[in-house]
């Protein structure tokens, strides 16, 4: 059997970058497709599948940050994304993060640092430690006064009112309540949440843990879901419990 080589989806609307980015990773070993828009990406995902997606975000039509919201909440949503763009502003990489990019390069880049990038976002999500897997069987994860619908990707209250999360603070979410009452660095979330560069998101990760500590009502100074263990990271402390979705 021939070995595995990593599909890319190059999508941007500057032919002269996407014909050098292709080229380029050919060069070193991957195989490419480019799409200039977002009609095209998705004419060619209804058929195929990628192991990353580049994403430029300033294109007509849908941009890239609606495509990578787009992705995620479809049948893509665990493929890597990362996306490029003419700006390098905290607030832009922050709201890639929002979408679920993982990782984010601010244009103009090197050649070898993107394809260094492409590797260490393949790498970091593929090499997860079996033990610290997200589960996917599970429809409704329950837990104090809350459920998380796992197809629907939103909180349900005790008097069952919808708190809808962003797709970061779903996927955050949904790490800590597969591990409950386990203590998990911020390494570990970094990587538990699509591979995200440590030096880059770091900062994030408390970031949208504030945020979900928002969505589950928890009193920032004691909150009860998620707790700041000093100097080793966050544990979610309530037991979680597997129920079946109502049909």
């Amino acid at each position: 059997m021939d070995a595995h080589v990593d599909h890319i989806l190059i999508v941007d609307d500057d032919r002269e970058i996407r014909e050098l980015v292709s080229t380029y990773l050919t060069k070193n070993g991957l195989r490419t497709t480019v799409a200039p828009d977002g009609r095209h990406m998705r004419a060619f995902l209804e058929a195929n599948t990628v192991d990353l997606i580049i994403l430029d975000v300033m294109m007509p039509g849908d941009d890239g940050l609606v495509l990578c919201r787009e992705l995620r909440a479809g049948k893509h949503k665990a493929t890597p994304i990362l996306m490029l763009t003419a700006r390098d502003e905290e607030t832009d990489r922050i709201v890639g993060l929002e979408m679920g990019a993982d990782d984010y390069l601010a244009k103009p880049f090197a050649a070898r640092e993107l394809l260094a990038r492409i590797k260490a976002v393949l790498r970091r999500t593929r090499m997860l430690p079996p033990n610290l897997q997200i589960t996917e069987a599970a429809e409704i994860l329950a837990f104090g006064d809350w459920q998380l619908d796992t197809t629907a990707r939103h909180l349900i209250d005790r008097e069952g009112t919808i708190v809808a999360l962003s797709g970061a603070e779903y996927r955050l979410l949904r790490v800590f309540v597969d591990h409950p009452q386990r203590v998990l660095n911020r390494d570990q979330l970094l990587n538990l949440t699509q591979g995200r560069e440590a030096e880059m998101f770091e900062r994030s990760i408390d970031l949208l843990v504030s945020r979900l500590r928002q969505r589950l009502n928890d009193d920032a100074r004691e909150p009860k879901h998620i707790k700041t263990v000093r100097n080793e990271g966050y544990v979610f402390s309530l037991p979680v419990e597997i129920r079946e979705a109502r049909q």
